[in-house]
Formats: C-alpha cells, structure tokens, sequence
C-alpha cells in the first residue's frame, strides 16, 4: 500500500496544488471559444444555458473516475496499468459509460423545466436538447481515458494523484467538451444532415450501454457505483440547471465583456479543483485512517486547504493578466477592475466550497458510503453555481 503524498509540507501541497492548477490557464482557451462563438450560442435560447450544463456534467464524471482511481491506486486495488487490470478497473469504466447517459437524460429533462420558466422554450424544444446533451457527452467519453492514462502516470511518479489528476484533467475536459459542444451546435443548426450526425452519435452511445448493462447486473461492484452515482445525479442535474440559469443572467449583465467569458470557464475550474483538493485528499485519509470522520477534524486538514486556497489566489491573478491580454484590452485600470471582482469571488466560492467538500467526505464516510462516489461529483457541481453566483454577487457590488 502506497501513502503517496499523503503527509507532506505546507510548501511541497502548495508546489504540487499549484503546478496542478497551472493547467486551470487552458481553461482560458475554453473561455475564448465561447467568447468567438458568442453568435452560435445566441441562436437558440438553451444553447448559452446548457453549456455550463455540459461542461459541470462531464465535470462530474471525470471527477467521479478520478477520485475513485486515486483511492484504489493509494489502497492498491488498482494497478496503474490499461491491460490485464483488476475487475474494479474494468467495473468502474463500464459503469461511467452507463452514467454518462443517464446523466445526459436527466439534464436534458431538468433543463425542460427550468427552461420553460426561466429560458423562454417550449416541449417542442425538447428533442433537440436531448440530442445535442447526448451526442456531446457521448463524444466526450473519449476523454475519459485522457484522464486514466494521467492517474497512472502521475503514480508512477510519486505525485499524489489526489491533488494532481482531477485539476489536470477537469482543464482538459473543459477544453474537450466546450470544443465538442460548439462542434455539435455547429452541426445542429447547420440543418438536415448536421441533426442526423448528432442522432447517430446519440443511438450509438444508447447501444453501447444496451450491451453493457445485462453483462454487468449481478456485478456487486459495478451495481454499487451505478446506485451510489445515480443518488447524486439527481441533484447534480438540479444543480447545472441552476449554474446555466445564472449564467443567462450574466450573460444579460456583461454582455460585450468578452474578458468575462474568456474567465468564466478557467474560474469554475479552479473552485472545483480546491474542491477537489480538499475533498479528494480528505477521502483518502478517511480510507487510511489518518482522519477521524467528524467536522472537529477540519483543522487537521487545515495545511491541505490552505494551501489549495492559496494557490487558486496566485492563479486568480495569472488568469485575470491573461484573460485582458488575449482580448487586446490589459491596461492597469482594466486589472485592477477584473482582479477586484475575480478575488471577492473567489473569498466568496472558495469558503462555501471547503466546507460543502469535507462535509461531503466526512457525512458520506460516517453513512458507510465510498465518498470518492460522492465528494467530486457533488463538489464539482456546486462549484459550477456557487462560482457563478459568486462572480455574479461580485459583479452587483461592483456595479
């Protein structure tokens, strides 16, 4: 059994935190394809709303296989390797493909709802909703394997896959999945033949999990993390709606601000990587015994958290430089502007996400529950509304 890097310095968390939320400067590129396809997005009512949807979902799943690879590496009942692997490896992989569907189904049924309240659609809009969420989580299954092939590598090197995999690979999930996303809404409104692509994409993920599901349904293992992950889908699904709902509304705020959605993505990013810092390395502890589940134990985990927060605070900084820069609009007065609305939101997301991701680890823990289950996919898709709200609480007090 490996400890990794269970019990290391306040300087050596925040070193490896930060080098892991330096892939947060991709979610940048994200951020500007979104601010470039601004038309693409303006051409139907749920396109803007469904895309923090989207990325928050596959979000969800890429923090789900990432926290539960990082805890059975840790305990050894993975082995960091794609061939000859143990059945949890095999379980845990099928079992994501089943989830992302469902997920899409779900978020596509939430979005109806809130979609007729607050967007302004129609049932009549349903199918396309469907179709487009589930084509693009199909496609982004790809990137799941990204994300194995990082946990595996970053073992074998002795860097704690806790603190170095989800932050990675969340960055270039939201890459992938924007790109995906903006493809397949390409392809939407492109007509006849676009929608039919998108349709096939969709049926075949459908067949996929039609073969996977008899195989598996007396699998113990794989039967457990459906049941554990599908408790959670309900309200992640309740919780993306929320985010894409608040992002309609800065959306009407900062509309021509393109530096706003340039940051956008790479923001709720970091939040859900503290998150995931906090959470992920918290589980691990719970697993190895070297944390006592109560909510009295936070300040034994205070290194952990400081040094996620301190190192979202440095990268605010990098990315609010950055974000001005690639719009052609860095100047003192428009920095100080966007740094003083970016660090009241971060004060703001990063304290309401620490106490969500342990209390999270700590109640699923005490319940007998695998809180690698729960913490990520939970976190993760609060993170993507509470950073959203934050940055639009930000915004008011600003003016």
């Amino acid at each position: 059994m490996s400890h990794g890097g269970i019990s290391k310095s306040f300087r050596a968390m925040f070193k490896e935190t930060s080098l892991a939320y330096f892939f947060d400067i991709g979610g940048l590129f994200a951020g500007f394809m979104v601010a470039s396809q601004l038309g693409v997005f303006r051409l139907s009512p749920w396109a803007i709303a469904l895309y923090p949807a989207v990325v928050s979902a596959k979000g969800v799943i890429g923090g789900l296989l990432s926290g539960r690879l990082s805890t059975a590496l840790h305990l050894g009942t993975v082995y960091p390797r794609f061939f000859n692997n143990t059945k949890s490896f095999y379980h845990l992989i099928q079992a994501l493909v089943l989830i992302t569907l469902a997920t899409s189904v779900t978020i596509s049924c939430f979005s109806l709802v809130f979609g007729y309240v607050f967007w302004g659609i129609t049932i009549a809009d349903f199918p396309a909703i469907l179709s487009v969420v589930v084509a693009t989580m199909a496609s982004g299954l790809a990137i799941t394997l990204l994300t194995i092939k990082v946990a595996f590598i970053s073992f074998k090197r002795g860097l704690d896959p806790d603190i170095v995999v989800y932050p990675i690979m969340s960055t270039t999930a939201d890459i992938g999945i924007t790109l995906l996303y903006i493809m397949v809404l390409n392809l939407f409104f492109f007509g006849f033949l676009g929608q039919l692509a998108i349709v096939a994409i969709a049926l075949v993920h459908v067949f996929v999990v039609s073969y996977i599901l008899p195989k598996n349904l007396h699998e113990i293992e794989f039967v457990k993390t459906v049941k554990e992950s599908m408790a959670t889908l309900f309200f992640v699904a309740f919780m993306v709606n929320i985010t894409g709902t608040v992002l309609k509304g800065i959306d009407r705020f900062v509309e021509g601000r393109k530096e706003i959605y340039t940051v956008y993505p790479a923001l709720i990013d970091m939040i859900g990587d503290v998150g995931s810092v906090v959470g992920s390395t918290a589980t691990t502890k719970l697993a190895l015994g070297l944390l006592t589940p109560s909510f009295s134990s936070l300040r034994n985990h205070a290194k952990n958290i400081f040094s996620a927060w301190a190192a979202s605070i440095v990268m605010f900084n990098v990315l609010a430089v950055l974000a001005l820069s690639v719009n052609g609009l860095f100047s003192l007065s428009s920095f100080v502007g966007l740094i003083s609305l970016l660090l009241i939101a971060n004060v703001l997301a990063v304290a309401a996400i620490v106490l969500v991701s342990f209390g999270i680890a700590i109640l699923t823990f005490k319940r007998g529950l695998d809180p690698d289950n729960f913490v990520i996919p939970i976190e993760s898709s609060f993170a993507d509304s509470i950073t959203s709200l934050a940055l639009l609480v930000a915004l008011l007090l600003l003016g």
